[in-house]
């Protein structure tokens, strides 16, 4: 049995259970202690379980975790991916970036950089405010407390008149015809903002591409997606549903 497998079947033990020991899933999958630790780190470092003494726990018992329970996660990888997307921000740009933890990271590492940037998002907008760069326009409307973001109709008409070099935005979910929100708010605004975008750069972990949550809204196709920031090295059929041209960038090795 393959990593990915276990750690798909440790997902749907912890739906039951809510907490699992490290000893307990080697004795389960039959096999070493060091080999069920890792396990542990894959899960938790990626977000998908926070891992306590001896093993790990589920992070709540929704479909997808909200926004703050998933920054509560330091994760390492989460940072990592952080990093390889500020690659991709360059001086005197003005950009859009969306809600997601992995952004709101992004947004702590370009703080002083002479740039402008778009958001929806209350974390990322706090996090930016820690210096007088970049300049920041928070979109207004209701705020979706549980994720929170700014939703309104105002603000998809603002996005329409505005044009953005990158638009950086994160997913609940990835299928193979597009990239997914639980909101549809979120995934409105997402589309336009990317339509306004020369450049669509797209964070997710590969968790995201088989996890079976409830996210119900398209927000864009991935054949409109420029670059890809995951974790880990994607197989051939998901690259398959990218378009030849998408670039796409793995920050971890298998």
């Amino acid at each position: 049995m393959t990593q990915e497998e276990r750690l798909r079947q440790i997902k749907q033990m912890l739906n039951k259970e809510n907490h699992l020991s490290t000893r307990k899933l080697a004795d389960y999958f039959k096999i070493s202690f060091d080999t069920a630790r890792r396990d542990v780190v894959r899960l938790t470092a990626t977000g998908q379980a926070i891992r306590v003494h001896g093993g790990l726990v589920a992070i709540d018992r929704s479909d997808v975790p909200n926004f703050l329970m998933r920054s509560q996660i330091d994760s390492p990888v989460k940072t990592k991916m952080a990093k390889m997307a500020q690659r991709f921000i360059h001086p005197n740009q003005c950009d859009f970036i969306g809600p997601s933890t992995t952004l709101k990271k992004l947004c702590e590492l370009i703080c002083g950089a002479d740039l402008q940037i778009v958001t929806n998002s209350i974390d990322n907008s706090l996090a930016l405010m820690q210096s007088k760069l970049p300049s920041v326009r928070l979109l207004g409307g209701t705020m979706d407390k549980e994720d929170r973001f700014n939703y309104s109709v105002d603000s998809l008409e603002l996005l329409h008149r505005l044009s953005f070099n990158t638009a950086f935005v994160g997913t609940s979910n990835i299928r193979s015809d597009g990239i997914y929100s639980a909101k549809m708010g979120d995934s409105e605004l997402i589309k336009v903002a990317c339509s306004r975008a020369k450049q669509v750069v797209v964070v997710a972990e590969k968790y995201k591409f088989d996890n079976q949550n409830t996210s119900p809204y398209m927000s864009i196709p991935l054949t409109k997606v420029d670059v890809l920031i995951t974790d880990l090295p994607l197989s051939e059929k998901f690259q398959n549903s990218f378009s030849p041209k998408t670039q796409i960038i793995s920050v971890l090795r298998k």
